[in-house]
């Protein structure tokens, strides 16, 4: 436990309910009808009776798949939503940024809003004046602060927003990934704000699904799911039960080893066919997740009635469909494969950072120019964390100075 003037936020059994009506009032005139009918109601628990703090000067993480409660638990704390039971503690000034562009009104020019927002913030307008320029250079929307608002695009609206409130003189900021709707420039500018709070000590909560914006800022990290927390500790750590999470979610929607139903396979039946593909680990065990320092060994399963002289390959996507690595027989100088059944295998060592990939594989002809079967998603695996590196390779390199 913390001592009391380290804690800049503290939650105590904090739990939150949400009533949903079962009758939907759509006129006054279905308002009046319903009036004298007993309502009724389901209730949706949301957070479940969760504890923690955070400390002051932390960059704290939160993370959950959708639905997890974790936007719900950033409305609590901004004080948005009230809690169904529990506590929490805020020790000094705070500024959500959830809703970027709350207070904003379209039938006013950039500039105008610019002053308007700032206001809602307790900034003067001296004090706006002096931080104008810079506000409107952050947003790069020089050209634009004489337009009406409701000639923005949401990316304008949000990085004008954004500009603004970065300016709030708070203790502690609570931000949504809502700052992902920016293009890869802004949020670039974003991540750089982000480290120079840390550095002046501002406390930070981020409530994301970027795993690798956690490892790059994060001093701790909390993952939700279904309004309980599963963990809080080390962002690395945390991040890959995140991945696991989602890995497990995944393969509850397809049987593993099998091709995706919601893809067809391009395949005759008369043709050779592949009929599983499995991943082992160095102990010639079946394994769905591994480090990357291991070697692994994927074995397709094949039929070939007809005897059909053929080749094989494979292709490796992330989970967000990235080309990471491809290979077949043909160009790996492997003779085709004539018998009318059997397996063959590939042994690699995945020099891939952590997170979850999927495999493709096919059977070709002897010229490996023609696909006989193509199995979309026949595998999936996971590469859990030991390095805190970002991209897609992990390559061999030293710094020096």
């Amino acid at each position: 436990m913390s001592e009391p003037n380290e804690v800049a936020i503290k939650v105590d059994g904090l739990s939150k309910t949400f009533k949903l009506p079962h009758e939907k009032t759509t006129s006054i005139k279905s308002a009046l009808i319903n009036f004298r009918k007993r309502r009724t109601y389901e209730k949706q628990q949301v957070l479940k009776d969760i504890s923690f703090e955070v400390k002051k000067g932390e960059f704290f993480g939160i993370v959950g798949r959708n639905g997890s409660g974790k936007s719900t638990l950033l409305k609590l704390l901004a004080g948005i939503y009230t809690p169904t039971s529990g506590n929490i503690q805020i020790n000094g000034s705070l500024t959500p940024f959830i809703e970027l562009g709350v207070g904003f009104n379209p039938e006013l020019t950039g500039r105008e809003n610019v002053f308007l927002n700032g206001a809602l913030l307790g900034f003067n307008r001296k004090e706006m004046q002096a931080m104008y320029k810079d506000i409107v250079s952050f947003a790069e929307l020089d050209k634009f602060m004489d337009q009406k608002l409701k000639n923005y695009s949401s990316g304008m609206q949000v990085r004008l927003a954004f500009s603004i409130a970065i300016r709030a003189r708070s203790d502690i900021l609570l931000i949504d990934e809502v700052l992902a709707v920016g293009d890869a420039s802004f949020q670039q500018k974003c991540f750089e704000v982000f480290a120079e709070l840390k550095k002046k000590g501002t406390t930070i909560i981020l409530v994301t699904h970027d795993m690798s914006s956690v490892l790059r800022f994060c001093d701790r990290t909390m993952l939700i799911h279904k309004g309980d927390i599963v963990n809080v500790g080390k962002p690395a750590l945390v991040a890959d039960e995140y991945l696991k999470l989602n890995y497990e979610n995944t393969e509850k929607t397809r049987n593993i080893g099998t091709p995706d139903r919601k893809q067809p396979d391009k395949q005759n039946t008369s043709q050779p066919m592949i009929k599983s593909v499995v991943i082992y680990d160095e102990n010639t065990k079946p394994t769905h997740q591994f480090s990357a320092k291991y070697k692994v060994k994927i074995v397709i399963e094949y039929e070939n009635k007809q005897k059909i002289p053929m080749h094989f390959g494979l292709q490796i996507f992330n989970d967000a469909g990235v080309y990471c690595f491809g290979s077949n027989t043909k160009i790996s100088g492997v003779e085709p494969v004539k018998g009318e059944k059997g397996e063959i295998s590939v042994e690699l060592m995945p020099e891939l950072i952590p997170g979850s990939y999927y495999i493709n594989a096919a059977s070709m002809n002897e010229n490996a120019t023609t696909v006989y079967n193509y199995k979309t998603r026949a595998l999936s695996f996971r590469i859990i964390k030991d390095t805190q590196l970002e991209g897609i390779a992990k390559l061999e390199h030293t710094w020096s100075n």
